[in-house]
């Protein structure tokens, strides 16, 4: 098990490009795999989440070059798509490790697949809640067994002729859409799934781009069945949730000044950035395009005061990556840092509430764990101490930024779960600032 080491204070200087989104990486692969024809990637994300979702389409009879993506930046697939009902039953049991995003949007292609299929994941993953993907599957006809009720995986899954159904989710999530919404691809009439607040969008973006028909009114998106879809060759932007830990560090230390190029900067996943700018921070975008279906942006940033963030329900879905790090940021600001409606954090990789609370308290942070967020008052130094990741990639990568604030030397323990979705970030970090003392170790 490797854990981190920070010591020393600087600001973060220089320019630098991001891998992959890892949201659209996940998405390329499974709509390339179903669609006619071959799709090419540029930019695919490099962490492990999205190497679990080119194994499992392999799994299905999907031809992926080459089957181990580099782990480098600008890596490079091609996949041979089988058309909608092309796909293969899998050996084996499927595995998708720590991706609940492999997980969830995976089960709505399987649903209308005619043959059964088993996959679960590592043992965090086999703890986060799946009966609001199952559920809607079950009831456009999807056979679907697990513990629980079919709430954790291991889930078995046996697919065939599905009905469309209009779904209305009780919370905003990308990934119960897209499930729902693939799973109408394999129905007979038009799937509807309704969302009390817009959630990301990237599957919508792709289905167009890919060739589908959908109609979008205001939160409730339609997509008509039997669409084939069409192979496409595209590029990926970069990861604007891997690029928050960075711009959000940056806004908030002073003489900071850094410039992230080409990154993703789809209004669904910006709104940390909103929050920051609205609290003073000092980040720009330039050189604005819209590249096939994603807008694309460079994005410069200077140390500035920022004020307290105040974070509300209205904010949690375009923003659950990035309240680990906004958190930490709350508490090296002066004045109370509020993060309200974010119940849904308690059910991710790890509790994110509690992770942050705890971690944060052990740091000298004055903060508050509420039943759907934190209150922080920050303002207090930080103290460099022993931290945990809890397993979860996004809080483990948001206790190094605090320990570049911290005094003295803080440890991040369970740090191999970075790797999942971000292995360029210790390197990116080194970059920015090499003055710090940063080095990781096994345990």
């Amino acid at each position: 098990m490797r854990s981190i080491r920070v010591k020393g204070k600087s600001p973060l200087k220089g320019v630098f490009s991001l891998p992959g989104d890892k949201s659209i990486s996940h998405r390329a692969v499974m709509l390339g795999a179903i669609a006619n024809g071959l799709t090419e990637v540029n930019g695919f994300a490099t962490g492990e989440d999205c190497a679990h979702t080119v194994k499992a389409l392999q799994s299905l009879g999907v031809d992926i070059t080459p089957a181990n993506p580099p782990p480098s930046r600008g890596a490079k697939l091609i996949i041979e798509g089988r058309g909608l009902h092309g796909l293969k039953k899998a050996d084996e049991i499927i595995n998708a490790g720590n991706s609940g995003t492999t997980i969830r949007i995976l089960l709505g292609i399987l649903a209308g697949q005619p043959f059964q299929t088993c996959i679960t994941g590592d043992e965090s993953l086999k703890r986060r809640p799946m009966r609001r993907v199952t559920e809607p599957l079950v009831k456009m006809g999807a056979r679907i067994s697990g513990r629980n009720g079919a709430n954790f995986a291991p889930l078995t899954i046996e697919g065939g002729v599905l009905r469309p159904i209009p779904h209305v989710s009780p919370i905003p999530s990308a990934q119960v859409k897209s499930a729902v919404l693939l799973a109408g691809l394999y129905a007979d009439g038009k799937t509807q799934v309704t969302e009390p607040l817009l959630s990301r969008d990237h599957t919508e973006r792709m289905l167009r781009y890919f060739g589908a028909e959908i109609s979008i009114e205001e939160w409730t998106i339609a997509i008509k069945g039997g669409q084939e879809l069409e192979g496409k060759k595209f590029n990926i932007p970069g990861d604007i949730s891997a690029a928050s830990f960075f711009i959000t560090a940056a806004a908030i230390i002073p003489d900071s000044n850094i410039k992230v190029s080409s990154a993703g900067v789809n209004p669904t996943r910006t709104r940390f950035i909103d929050i920051l700018q609205k609290a003073g921070a000092k980040i720009k975008l330039s050189h604005s395009k819209e590249e096939l279906f994603e807008p694309v942006a460079d994005i410069t940033v200077e140390g500035s005061e920022v004020n307290p963030l105040k974070i509300g329900a209205d904010d949690i879905p375009g923003l659950q990556d990035e309240v680990p790090v906004l958190a930490v940021a709350g508490a090296v600001i002066g004045g109370e840092t509020t993060i309200r409606g974010a119940r849904e954090l308690r059910v991710k990789e790890s509790d994110r509430i509690k992770s942050l609370a705890t971690n944060l308290s052990r740091l000298g942070a004055d903060v508050e764990e509420l039943e759907d967020g934190l209150s922080i008052r920050g303002g207090k130094p930080l103290v460099g101490c022993e931290v945990d990741s809890f397993g979860d990639h996004r809080i483990a990568m948001a206790m190094v930024i605090a320990g570049l604030m911290a005094d003295g030397e803080t440890t991040v323990l369970n740090t191999d779960c970075i790797d999942t979705s971000f292995p360029e970030f210790i390197d990116t970090i080194k970059m920015l600032a090499p003055a710090v003392e940063i080095r990781g170790h096994n345990t």
